[in-house]
């Protein structure tokens, strides 16, 4: 363990290994007692002990087959992705983070984990927020990486300081979408990331493999409407869920200071089946206006603005929706991007019909994040970097 994490190899690994955690940055790392009761995988100090430890425990009956494949598939593209970005400590990244990802989705396993209607974040004993962000960092190729109108941001930061409340409305691409929203506006505006709640589907609190990542993030959990009916005896009960989610959601709204991200597609983005281009999914009209309305009823100042991310190199989803959990996940090295663009108030799409005046309010955030999108996609893979700048979406590095 002294070897994975780089601490005092006269001490013992679990003293090292929180240790060397606290030193990373952690806000509230892991404690010494907690690592102690979880020795399954942050001891392993070589990738064939951590495989060979996984393997026994699916062979005791400890693991599910189909979790312990995941968890094999999940270490080797792991390696993979992150040997591409020719970090000379690749070797010691790998081993340190996937133990202790091995480490928490056993513990999990062991003892599974409920998520509440309304989950806050978990930072101690263990803080899942640091642990995600570290997983996720190796992965981001920041060389060729950018954020599009970082004043925005500021603006943003400072309209939650005045008690006023914000969300985003955003196409959704990877499971990592939260780590790296943080990730890129980690140098100058960390505490944005670490308080937006993201309304987050029944998938990432269910997948073994994922529910460790989750815990570290503020979720308002919900069942899309794409898997609301893959088993017809649980749709009522869903829909309970649902209910009960957006009456949190009203909640948090009053009490101001509130920052929400939500993807009206209701799901991950896909590229087309003919062209393979990636696009944002369109956005439903029904999300947006209901999310619309809690922000207008909420007796606060709100403001929704329009935001694009592009980051489905490292993590792609599978290309069609599948009812199972248990997906198959491609890793890659690779550049990000994110933009926001000013808020839309729904006056702007004013129409006389009611109806269509809804249609065009969601129409005009789809709009705007496409634009972004397309200008997120021209710096990282057209290669024109921030020369990619256009009058409304101006590109940063805010990290150089």
């Amino acid at each position: 363990m002294a070897e994975i994490f780089g601490g005092d190899k006269t001490k013992g690994s679990a003293t090292a290994a929180a240790e060397a955690l606290a030193a990373s940055g952690s806000s509230s790392s892991c404690s010494v007692s907690e690592l102690s009761l979880s020795l399954n995988f942050v001891d392993f100090r070589t990738e064939e002990d951590l495989l060979s430890g996984i393997r026994k425990a699916a062979e005791s009956g400890r693991l599910p087959l189909n979790v312990t494949q995941g968890m094999e598939e999940l270490y080797q593209n792991y390696r993979n992705a992150v040997y591409q970005s020719g970090d000379p400590k690749a070797r010691e990244i790998v081993l340190s983070n996937m133990a202790l990802a091995f480490d928490r989705i056993f513990m999990d396993v062991k003892d599974p984990f409920e998520f509440s209607s309304y989950h806050k974040a978990i930072r101690e004993p263990f803080d899942y927020y640091m642990f995600g962000q570290n997983y996720i960092r190796p992965l981001i190729d920041f060389r060729n990486s950018y954020v599009g109108n970082i004043s925005l941001f500021n603006e943003i930061g400072d309209k939650l300081l005045q008690g006023d409340n914000i969300v985003l409305m955003s196409n959704h691409q990877t499971e990592a979408d939260p780590a790296v929203i943080a990730l890129l506006l980690e140098s100058t505006n960390p505490n944005l990331a670490e308080n937006m709640i993201y309304v987050a589907g029944d998938r990432v609190i269910t997948d073994p493999l994922c529910k460790p990542f989750s815990m570290g993030r503020n979720l308002l959990c919900v069942y899309s409407k794409k898997h609301m009916n893959d088993d017809p005896e649980l749709v009522e009960m869903k829909r309970r869920a649902n209910t009960k989610s957006l009456k949190e959601m009203a909640l948090l709204l009053r009490g101001g200071s509130t920052i929400i991200w939500i993807a009206p597609s209701g799901g991950r983005d896909r590229p087309d089946p003919v062209s393979g281009e990636w696009y944002p999914a369109p956005f439903d009209v029904s999300s947006v206006d209901n999310m619309r309305r809690l922000v207008e009823h909420a007796g606060i100042p709100g403001h929704i603005y329009p935001l694009a991310i592009l980051c489905h190199d490292i993590m792609p989803p599978p290309p069609k929706v599948e009812k199972e959990i248990g997906e198959k996940r491609m890793i890659s090295f690779h550049g990000v991007g994110l933009s926001v663009a000013p808020e839309i108030g729904f006056h702007a799409a004013s129409l006389e019909d009611p109806e269509k005046t809804k249609t065009a309010y969601t129409q005009a955030l789809y709009d705007s994040v496409n634009e972004q999108y397309n200008v997120l996609k021209s710096a990282i893979h057209g290669k024109q970097g921030l020369n990619a700048s256009t009058p409304t979406v101006s590109l940063s590095q805010p990290w150089q």
